[in-house]
């Protein structure tokens, strides 16, 4: 299981239950009119979301957790976190801190990337929050509103804004606007209003720092943006992920883990399961400085309707996958060894060819790169990328670990032919091979064959393949002697990717 490292900056969501979050809002007019700064507190919510999610410390566990949220129309529509409400088998909502009222509550629409869901609850002729009208600037006095810690009692804090527009790049979230102020807010905050002396919205609570009393909320222009979409159905920069990005002890991140899955999600028809932990899309590595920012990135370029390419690490099954969200369902990639593609970690590095259109990760043992291009007997020229940790031994004996990932535009051949070409000899070499068989890896068909006993030893391996949209053909051939190699080869067959 990777190992996270507690970040100090720390969500403000429910005490002891589901990690991190921010939230928004948007007001439409109607019955009496929205309340005024003493009817805050009739028009703020506390929401408790049971369900069963997958932490990285503590594995599968059935929790209800509480966050904060507030009423935008009379009609009963409210704005809360996305990550207070995704994957949640049920939720339960109360109004200003009256627990002996309980609502129900659906969700409409919901952004892992921004943190926030718009949910309907039941009923209506409910007080409601409207925006504040003028601008936002710093020393502006704010209250933060909300039920902090879960406890069901309405608190409200003040403050003034530090910073009226600083960024919001968190490892649950990625927004281009916040307002950072002193208005102390705590978990179970999140998700609630940051309102203005005439209890006007200023912006949404998703983030504190208790050590350095730094407190942040999305800001107003940013969740009017998108809050239109939500309240209408359509999610928003979102695959269905309740989510943050993981780091191990030294703070390398390793990818975006998921917490639950909302069911009917891009993700969840991908094959997605809550304790996944996502490692690249479209080629892109996830987390790597411990923030949601590249897969919001890869959603902002390419749209959360596109196929989109996704590699994974399963825990549960010490497992790679491979796949797309919007096209192909991910698929386990095939292993060596003992059938364990091994857990991902920092001491891996990405190795390229040098037109930078071959990729794949390896052990940053490997330290040796070579991505010259090299061309076969007929003539074609293929982009190649080797690794090993000292490339003279890979490539003239069996005594050293390493790979070679090849790839050409198009369909130049058969994916046996293919493999021939890094094979045909094993035999003379001592190598005796286990069997073709087919390879699917969730991007690329074709055959694979491992061979033992080359060289004495060394376990060689093989694949000849063609990606699923035909545009290219490759190769990979690697060895290893070690149990530790062997993982290393599987990291090679797990991420192994090219781009024309």
């Amino acid at each position: 299981m990777p190992t996270r490292t507690l970040t100090v900056m720390t969500a403000a969501a429910g005490a002891g239950a589901i990690a991190v979050g921010l939230s928004g809002c948007f007001a439409i007019g109607g019955g009496g009119g929205p309340v005024g700064f003493d009817g805050v507190q009739s028009a703020t919510i506390q929401l408790e979301s049971v369900g069963t999610f997958v932490s990285p410390e503590e594995g599968g566990y059935e929790a209800a957790g509480r966050g904060s949220g507030f009423l935008i129309t009379p009609d009963g529509l409210a704005v809360t976190n996305n990550h207070v409400v995704t994957g949640a088998g049920t939720i339960k909502v109360w109004r200003g801190g009256d627990t002996t009222k309980e609502l129900s509550a659906k969700v409409l629409g919901s952004s892992e990337c921004l943190d926030l869901a718009v949910v309907q609850l039941e009923g209506s002729g409910y007080p409601f929050l409207d925006w504040r009208k003028g601008d936002i600037e710093t020393a502006l006095d704010v209250y933060a509103a909300g039920f902090p810690l879960g406890d069901p009692t309405f608190t409200e804090t003040k403050g003034i804004v530090s910073k009226a527009v600083t960024g919001g790049e968190t490892p649950w979230a990625s927004i281009d606007s916040v307002i950072e102020h002193d208005a102390r807010i705590r978990g179970g905050n999140s998700g609630g209003p940051l309102i203005d002396a005439n209890g006007a919205l200023v912006g949404v609570n998703y983030a504190g720092n208790d050590a350095l009393d730094y407190n942040y909320a999305i800001h107003r222009d940013a969740v009017l943006e998108v809050i239109g979409d939500l309240v209408d159905g359509t999610d928003v920069l979102s695959l269905g992920i309740n989510g943050e990005a993981l780091v191990d002890e030294e703070g390398t991140g390793l990818g975006i883990w998921v917490n639950s899955v909302k069911s009917g999600s891009v993700a969840d028809q991908a094959g997605v399961e809550p304790g996944d932990l996502l490692t690249t899309m479209e080629g892109v590595s996830l987390g790597v400085n411990g923030t949601l920012t590249e897969y919001c990135d890869v959603l902002r370029t390419h749209g959360q309707d596109a196929t989109l390419s996704v590699e994974l690490y399963r825990p549960a099954e010490e497992a790679y996958y491979r796949g797309q969200f919007n096209g192909e369902p991910i698929t386990a990639v095939p292993v060596v060894g003992s059938g364990s593609a091994g857990e991902p970690t920092g001491d891996t590095v990405t190795v390229a060819d040098d037109s930078g259109a071959v990729t794949f990760d390896a052990p940053a043992s490997w330290s040796q790169i070579d991505g010259a291009p090299v061309t076969d007997a007929n003539g074609t020229t293929w982009q190649a990328a080797s690794a090993a940790p000292d490339l003279a031994g890979f490539e003239g004996t069996w005594s050293t670990p390493g790979a070679t990932v090849y790839a050409t535009p198009g369909v130049v051949m058969s994916p046996d032919a293919a493999a021939d070409l890094v094979s045909s000899g094993a035999a003379e070499e001592g190598c005796t091979s286990t069997g073709r068989e087919p390879f699917d890896d969730g991007f690329h068909t074709g055959v694979w064959e491992i061979f033992t006993g080359c060289g004495g030893s060394t376990t060689y391996v093989v694949v000849g393949a063609t990606d699923y949209d035909g545009t290219y053909t490759t190769i990979v051939a690697a060895q290893g002697i070690s149990d530790a190699d062997l993982e290393g080869i599987d990291q090679v067959l797990g991420t192994f990717y090219a781009s024309y």
